[in-house]
């Protein structure tokens, strides 16, 4: 159980059975009255955001997360699937989970799963990952007077801006935060 003064982005917490993350928490401590906390709750199953304040004499169910390694196996258009590489179990997690996320994730890369009770919650991908452009159009100099940039589309279909001398078959350095490039590898 967590009191008022225990809420902070990024805590998972559970109300009336359903896991929520706090994304947004905001603490008042008003002139006159008790204090209270403002927050956005992101539900964990599908994604939905809901606003809820919480008073000082509310207690709030916090749930505890266990990481584990799991090696993303392969998508069928509705879920994605990963096995664990301690047990070799094979889960499933719904696509909504990672949204933009999902075209920066490769076939046979390990990341993070956050599990309750050995049941996957939510995925953590890497900051940085490396991919390769499989299609761009060739960048022309001259065409622009600062720098410029032309869309590339990377091996797992995602599509990210990229300097005009970056060519086809390049490996190159995303951050998955921002969805941008970062360097050629």
């Amino acid at each position: 159980m967590a009191s008022l003064n225990d809420l902070r982005n990024g805590l998972v917490i559970r109300l009336d059975n359903v896991m929520y993350t706090i994304t947004d928490c905001q603490h008042v401590k008003p002139g006159k009255g008790g204090a209270f906390a403002r927050t956005k709750l992101k539900r964990v199953t599908d994604g939905a955001v809901i606003d809820r304040t919480f008073r000082s004499k509310d207690t709030i169910e916090t749930v505890r997360l266990e990481e584990r390694d799991m090696q993303y196996m392969y998508s069928d258009g509705m879920l994605l699937y990963f096995m664990d590489n301690e047990t070799f179990e094979q889960h499933q997690l719904s696509e909504n989970l990672l949204n933009d996320g999902l075209k920066f994730l490769k076939e046979g890369e390990t990341i993070r799963v956050k599990v309750d009770e050995n049941i996957p919650i939510t995925i953590e991908l890497p900051t940085f990952v490396e991919l390769k452009i499989v299609e761009t159009d060739p960048g022309l100099r001259g065409d622009t007077a600062s720098g410029g940039s032309k869309p590339a589309t990377l091996e797992t279909g995602g599509v990210v801006q990229v300097p005009l001398f970056v060519e086809n078959g390049t490996t190159i350095k995303v951050d998955t935060r921002t969805g941008t490039y970062v360097e050629r590898v």
